[in-house]
Formats: structure tokens, C-alpha cells, sequence
């Protein structure tokens, strides 16, 4: 499978790795109860549409997405909340972690206890980014010298930031999937994880179209099941 790169942020990126199944494999595992396959014409579509509005979605887990995700560590955490699923991510107790964080656009002011945000006014956030990325550079100074100096990378790791790029990879069922876009796509997510969010969504839906249409109308929009 050729594989396709994803640029989120300013260093962050996505890569599908593998795929395995599709919306086949989900008509394949709700039929085989009853003995059957696929038939190949608008009933394959019209049973995917059918489980996911009656929340039978064990046979969603029948498809299978691995990514190679590379996100600043805060967005990382709240990433693995999602636990339905596998992750590796590089160790920075064995490997020298490489100069790069996330400096964002703008910085956000905390507006209200419900996630409402505006951006920092100029040239307030220039001078407040100009003094994060000042931040950075003596962290990782100091990481160096104490690399130097014979610290153990797992001591020396400690005085980095949470804005510290990460890589990792995740293997995900599609009913898993669609749980983290429901919950990372929502408006009060926030602004970063969302970013990452949304690409896999259009992987999703690539991938998966009949899963994808199925889970905007009935979980997203919260459609009613009505015959089609």
C-alpha cells in the first residue's frame, strides 16, 4: 500500500501505514450470523447504514487503520485517552529527542468556563511567542549540556516541554475510530487535537465512504434510522 503523508501544524504530520477491511469487512461480519455474504449491490450500503443508526457497531471493528502520528506530547495525552486501541511511541529514555516544538499562530485567551476562546491581540502575541520560543531554545540548551555531561537521556528529558514533538503509532478498530472523531471533531476539543482530527476523518472517509456517510448522518447529525 502506498503510503501518503499528512502535514498538521507546523511540524506534526499523519501517514496511514496500513488498512485492512473496509466497509466489506463490516457487511462480511454482520452477515455471518445468519450464514451469509456480500451481494454486492445497495444492501451491502443499506446494512452499514442500518447497524451503526441501531448501535450495532461490533462489526465496525472488523476494519482496521494503523498511523504513524507525529503531534506535539499535549496533544499526545489526550490522545491516549483513547484506549480502545494500540500505540508505541518513541522513548525519549533511549533515544536523543530532536529540537523540535509546536509554536502556535496565535495564542488564545481563556474566555469562559465553556471553551470559548479569542486570539491574543498584536502585538501582544508576538511578544509573548517570541518569549515561548526563547523558552525552547534554553530547554533544550540545558538538554544538551546535561547529554553532555553524562546524564541519562531519561534524567535529561525531564526539562523539556509538553510542546515537544512526539512520534507514535496507532493501530484502531473503525468503531474506535469513530469515537475519537466524535469526541476530537466536537467544537469544544481543542483547536490542535482537532486539526489531527479532522485529516483522519477524510482518511476515514476514503477508506470507508458507506461507514463514514453512515456515522456523519447518524452519530454526527443524530439522524433518525427511517427505511431507505
Amino acid at each position: 500500500m502506498e503510503e501518503q503523508t499528512y502535514p498538521v501544524l507546523d511540524l506534526g504530520l499523519i501517514r496511514l501505514v496500513d488498512f485492512m477491511g473496509g466497509d466489506d469487512a463490516v457487511v462480511q461480519a454482520a452477515r455471518v450470523s445468519l450464514g451469509r455474504g456480500l451481494t454486492h449491490d445497495e444492501r451491502d450500503k443499506k446494512l452499514v447504514f442500518f447497524l451503526l443508526a441501531n448501535g450495532h457497531e461490533t462489526p465496525f471493528e472488523h476494519a482496521i487503520f494503523k498511523f504513524h502520528i507525529k503531534c506535539p506530547i499535549f496533544v499526545a495525552r489526550q490522545w491516549f485517552r483513547h484506549r480502545i486501541a494500540s500505540y508505541n511511541e518513541i522513548s525519549g529514555r533511549y533515544t536523543e529527542m530532536k529540537e523540535e516544538f509546536y509554536l502556535p499562530k496565535n495564542l488564545r485567551t481563556q474566555k469562559a468556563r465553556n471553551y470559548q476562546y479569542e486570539d491574543v491581540i498584536e502585538p501582544l502575541n508576538h511578544e509573548l511567542l517570541d518569549k515561548i520560543a526563547t523558552g525552547y531554545e534554553a530547554a533544550f540548551k540545558l538538554y544538551q549540556e546535561l547529554l553532555a555531561s553524562g546524564v541519562a537521556k531519561e534524567h535529561a528529558r525531564i526539562i523539556l516541554p509538553l510542546s515537544l514533538y512526539t512520534q507514535f503509532y496507532w493501530t484502531i478498530n473503525s468503531r474506535s475510530l469513530m469515537n475519537f472523531l466524535h469526541l476530537r471533531m466536537e467544537e469544544h476539543a481543542q483547536f490542535e487535537i482537532r486539526q489531527y482530527a479532522e485529516i483522519i476523518s477524510a482518511i476515514f472517509k476514503e477508506k470507508m465512504p458507506w461507514s463514514h456517510e453512515a456515522f456523519e448522518r447518524f452519530i454526527i447529525l443524530g439522524e433518525k434510522w427511517t427505511e431507505l
